[in-house]
């Protein structure tokens, strides 16, 4: 058997998971969290991420039943992410990693994501949509085609310019934004750019930014149209260029991972045109499509596993 530990916090995340061998024995974590209207910056998190990380390992080893001895091997992100924080869990782990005279391993946070999907999904072959904050990928085989999604969070903090701070919690935004999105009744015509496998976001932001003072001042919507008509342009575009993956190498099974992955509309729209194509879809909940310390676990479990180490000398952490 073996037994690896995962540090992860990338960004406002701070988690440690513990796998043996495909089994998620613990996976607990600490959200840093802003004031609303106010995003998350580098130092505050990295400031977070320290203050309560060691509590994090303690509660880990003691709801897997574990102590030091009992790990094989250390796994933190390596990358991609937010600079202080990733240099504050690769810190903990190379000091947890020699303390208990363990090997280290960097892992990729968005390797992380899929080989956790991977786990708990037991897909076998798919084409995987990964849709988080930062990062937004349609991997088809070896080729990645990269955008990034961070309009789900803009839009919530574009809503708070309108005065109503009071009625939204932004412990998770993209979570309140779905929410909201289910009381829209109004379409509000967004860009919608997709050139092959390519997808342009940045005219939806360009957009969004111009017009949501004006729509909502002058009543031509409310906040929940905005949210709906956000979702469906965004998760059609995604739709879209993941069936067209599909259709490119014959794939049948679609996995969706990373935070904006447990969103159940996106899941139900992947849903719709997976039936169509007489295709499977899977996907996780929030328990594991988050940011979490087990994704980068059984990354690492499955690095080691085929002969993979990371020398000390080698780990540094990157943003990209």
């Amino acid at each position: 058997m073996t037994v690896v530990i995962g540090f992860e916090g990338s960004a406002n995340k701070i988690a440690v998971g513990i796998i043996r061998d495909g089994e998620v024995l613990s996976n607990p974590r600490r959200t840093y969290i802003t004031p609303p209207g106010q995003g998350f910056l580098p130092g505050e998190t990295a400031k977070h991420h320290r203050g309560v990380i060691l509590t994090v390992l303690q509660e880990a080893l003691n709801e897997a039943g574990l102590k030091a001895a009992d790990i094989d091997c250390v796994a933190y992100t390596k990358g991609p992410g937010m600079g202080a924080p990733l240099v504050t869990v690769a810190i903990v782990a190379r000091t947890v990693a020699q303390l208990w005279g363990k090997p280290l391993l960097g892992v990729n946070h968005c390797i992380g994501h899929i080989e956790m999907g991977r786990l708990i999904t037991n897909a076998q072959n798919p084409t995987v949509l990964y849709v988080s904050g930062g990062n937004t990928q349609v991997r088809i085989e070896k080729a990645d085609i990269s955008i990034s999604l961070n309009y789900i969070d803009t839009l919530t903090f574009l809503l708070t310019l309108t005065n109503m701070n009071s009625l939204y919690c932004f412990y998770s935004p993209g979570y309140n934004i779905e929410q909201m999105a289910k009381k829209g009744t109004k379409y509000i015509d967004l860009p919608y750019t997709v050139k092959g496998m390519d997808v342009s976001f940045s005219g939806i932001l360009s957009y969004i930014e111009d017009a949501a003072h004006k729509l909502l001042s002058t009543g031509q919507c409310m906040p929940e149209d905005l949210c709906f008509s956000l979702q469906e342009t965004l998760f059609a575009m995604l739709v879209e260029i993941t069936e067209r993956a599909m259709a490119h190498c014959g794939s049948q099974e679609v996995l969706i991972v990373g935070g904006v992955g447990c969103n159940l509309r996106l899941q139900e729209m992947m849903g719709v045109m997976c039936k169509e194509r007489s295709a499977r879809l899977f996907a996780t909940d929030e328990r594991f499509c988050i940011d979490n310390g087990a994704m980068i676990a059984q990354a690492g479990w499955e690095m080691f596993r085929s002969g993979h180490v990371t020398e000390l000398s080698d780990s540094w952490i990157t943003q990209r």
